[in-house]
């Protein structure tokens, strides 16, 4: 029996989930810097140009703690993409990993961290192989990972995304469509609670 993937971000018990629906909602209405922002969520708070005021339904996965906590490889794998997105809202500093599927092991699927700290891209430089729970990176502060609070935006992707990006948000009108070419990564994850 193959083990379960490992935990992107070591949580303590209690952590909050996020509501970023309405506009002006904010990571600071949880009480506390360990949070979970949803998978498919319609979000009010797209406001930057980035989003062209259209792309507002999140295709990833949203873990968040304080920064400088260290972000995970679940699985065994390796790092094909790494780099900095700098635009205003962007994902900062970035890592897009390779992994092999447990239950379907001729799969393959891809994992982008985004929001990271600078110094990950020199612990997961493109070409490495990572662990089941190998440190890939630490969660960056607002400066360094697009002006957000510390979180790691975990997307999959089954195709190579070929460089360290990803639209992290979907116009609502085609969802439906992005969502299937960017499943939910709870399907790899598995629960996180």
């Amino acid at each position: 029996m193959r083990p379960a993937p490992h935990p992107v971000l070591v949580m303590p018990p209690g952590a909050a989930r996020l509501d970023l629906r309405r506009p002006g909602a904010s990571w600071l209405d949880a009480g506390t810097p360990w949070t979970i922002g949803a998978y498919g969520e319609d979000r009010g708070i797209y406001t930057q140009a980035l989003f062209a005021g259209a792309r507002t339904v999140h295709l990833g996965l949203d873990l968040g703690g304080p920064e400088g906590v260290a972000v995970h490889s679940p699985l065994d794998g390796e790092v094909l993409h790494a780099g900095y997105n700098p635009a205003e809202g962007d994902y900062g500093y970035t890592v897009v990993t390779r992994h092999r599927l447990p239950a379907d092991p001729g799969r393959a699927v891809h994992l982008l961290f985004g929001h990271l700290s600078a110094a990950s891209l020199g612990r997961s430089p493109v070409g490495r192989r990572v662990g089941r729970g190998d440190v890939l990176g630490w969660l960056g502060g607002p400066s360094e990972n697009g002006g957000w609070p510390p979180h790691v935006h975990v997307q999959l992707c089954w195709d190579d995304p070929g460089r360290p990006d990803l639209p992290g948000a979907a116009p609502r009108a085609e969802a439906e469509a992005w969502m299937a070419r960017f499943p939910d990564p709870e399907a790899v994850l598995g629960p996180l609670r």
